[in-house]
């Protein structure tokens, strides 16, 4: 897994072997960022399960002002901090070893996210806690967007019942990534 673009670009990421993080691959990634990158410059993103680190650290290369990595396996998250260490990008970084919903709620009233990124382990209905948390949150800026990267067969229908809308579906061979807002918001994706 590399850094596919901006001031890290080629720059190779250290991950788990194994599939405990899935790191989301080149060809995903760059999808998603092309989706982005207009609106990434000067942003703050959030990265939750972050894994390696690497849907995290290509936002920071691309321009993204600062992100949160949010990972409770001290393994990865050690590889999460070297990362940031290789690609120069450690002072843009702040990392929290932690459970996800222990960390939005130490966030809470301390941050404001433009992007708040999640890729949870699949079948374990993850995304739904988060995203029933995010609902009566403030850590989503105004004008801030959800990315849930899930299986592709995972319904998140109830977005609605949340007050949340979704605005974009991209769907790969065996995932997809979800984009939701607020209900009631123009859609920037």
């Amino acid at each position: 897994m590399r850094v596919i673009a901006g001031s890290a670009r080629r720059t190779q990421l250290k991950t788990l072997d194994g599939m405990d993080t899935r790191p989301t691959t080149d060809r995903i990634k760059e999808t998603l960022f092309n989706m982005l990158a207009p609106y990434l410059y000067d942003s703050i993103f959030l990265d939750l399960f972050a894994g390696s680190g690497g849907i995290g650290i290509e936002a920071l290369s691309r321009g993204a002002m600062e992100a949160v990595f949010v990972e409770k396996n001290p393994k990865a998250m050690e590889y999460i901090k070297e990362n940031l260490e290789r690609t120069h990008l450690k002072r843009k970084g702040m990392t929290m070893s932690m459970d996800v919903m222990t960390a939005l709620y130490k966030l809470e009233g301390e941050k404001q996210f433009d992007y708040i990124f999640m890729d949870p382990p699949y079948g374990q209905d993850l995304e739904q806690k988060v995203l029933a948390y995010l609902s009566g949150s403030s850590l989503l800026s105004f004008d801030g967007v959800i990315i849930v990267e899930t299986s592709k067969d995972t319904s998140l229908e109830y977005v609605k019942e949340l007050g949340f809308s979704i605005i974009k579906t991209k769907e790969y061979k065996t995932n997809k990534h979800v984009f939701v807002e607020p209900s009631g918001r123009k859609g920037i994706c």
